[in-house]
């Protein structure tokens, strides 16, 4: 079995809202939620875990937004 490429959620912290939607859906537990230095938590992939479905993707409400 061919494993999808790790999808990404956000590529600068604005991008992000820290809702926690993909945290919460992924099926692999693959995402945590990590704290940066001004205590706002920001989600992370483990590309070991990651099957590629992109359901937190299509959870995000940033991401959904832009493709409407």
């Amino acid at each position: 079995m061919s494993k999808e490429k790790t999808p990404v959620l956000y590529s600068r912290k604005e991008e992000c809202c820290g809702c926690t939607a993909c945290y919460a859906v992924c099926p692999q537990s693959a995402i945590s939620m990590k704290e940066d230095e001004e205590g706002f938590e920001y989600p992370q992939i483990d590309e070991n875990k990651c099957v590629g479905c992109c359901i937190c993707l299509k959870v995000c409400p940033l991401k959904a937004e832009n493709t409407r």
